[in-house]
């Protein structure tokens, strides 16, 4: 994620500030005001040689022009320098010299050095490890909407991880990132709303962020959202789309929503009595689990295997292999 970001910046600082000013002022005019000290066309200069924008790309000339700007206090251009030494792109690697003008550019309110300081207080490249510096910084950018920031600042929050654990905070900063979308904080938010975390109980907002989740394709919240159909918890029951979710979920490899789909096709709830597709759907989900799920799901299988009959069974067993061969296609 950090390399992508970090990439994403450069992509952005090239463009806004490499094409944008060449075009604008012509290299010649660029490289004039750079010689005469202007920090911005300084930067803006590293950049194009960074890029290629209307010149040779140097990394050295990049770099030179980057320390310039940089040195007269020029925000973005502390980034870029940031980039290269926790990159090591033109000069050797270097993560303190990274950390160094990250955490200048940083605050300076540049949205990427926060998020890059944080990330080396994290691993304790470049700086020792702190926690607590970590979200400090995480927390600058959170407040500049970034999600990722958000969403990591959360997770910080619920463990009291460099800061003291903190429910209601933690909801605050998934819920700022569920709301621009963030799956991983959408299914969290499900769970702080099922336990009362940091929030007053409420499993109809619990289904409602478990749909969120779900509807992007995560797992888990499939599987919830199935069980909360089942059960009626949060929700009106309706046991077809109990079956609706399990079975999507189970097409995802979910050994639980496997478990339970073969379930319901043997009681008949949500869908039509099925022996051969419960007892399919029980081999894959005792197959697939471990430990104490493997134990429960196999003795579900073997129950629904003592109903059927010899011919059956080679029915069944050919199913569970041609629905896995399938990767989950041809399970009917």
């Amino acid at each position: 994620m950090l390399v992508k970001q970090i990439k994403i910046a450069i992509l952005f600082l090239s463009l806004a500030y490499g094409a944008a000013f060449a075009q604008s002022f012509g290299v010649e005019e660029v490289t004039r005001l750079a010689e005469a000290g202007d920090a911005e066309a300084q930067n803006n200069l590293g950049v194009m040689y960074h890029t290629g924008q209307g010149v040779t790309p140097d990394l050295n000339e990049a770099i030179k022009w980057y320390t310039l700007a940089a040195e007269q206090g020029r925000s973005n251009a502390q980034l870029n320098l940031g980039v290269l030494y926790n990159f090591g792109m033109g000069v050797p690697q270097d993560f303190e010299q990274a950390a160094y003008w990250f955490a200048l550019a940083a605050e300076q309110g540049q949205l990427m050095a926060q998020i890059s300081l944080a990330a080396l207080y994290v691993s304790g490249q470049g700086v020792q490890t702190n926690y607590a510096e970590a979200a400090k910084y995480y927390g600058m950018a959170a407040e500049q909407g970034d999600v990722g920031a958000q969403l990591t600042l959360a997770e910080m929050y619920l463990s009291g991880q460099g800061v003291d654990q903190d429910y209601e905070q933690a909801a605050h900063y998934y819920l700022l990132a569920a709301e621009k979308g963030e799956v991983a904080a959408q299914f969290s938010m499900a769970l702080m709303y099922r336990d009362g975390l940091g929030v007053e109980q409420d499993y109809e907002e619990a289904a409602n962020f478990y749909r969120m989740a779900a509807d992007q394709g995560h797992i888990a919240a499939m599987f919830s959202m199935a069980a909360m159909y089942e059960s009626g918890e949060g929700i009106e029951q309706n046991f077809e789309e109990a079956f609706r979710w399990y079975r999507l979920a189970a097409g995802q490899g979910h050994p639980s929503s496997q478990n339970n789909l073969g379930l319901m096709y043997e009681s008949g709830q949500g869908v039509a009595e099925n022996p051969i597709r419960a007892y399919a759907w029980l081999k894959i989900a005792s197959t697939l689990s471990t430990g104490e799920e493997r134990v429960r799901f196999q003795s579900n299988r073997n129950q629904v295997e003592a109903q059927l009959s010899a011919e059956q069974l080679t029915e069944a067993n050919a199913l569970s292999d041609r629905c896995l061969e399938s990767r989950y296609r041809e399970c009917e």
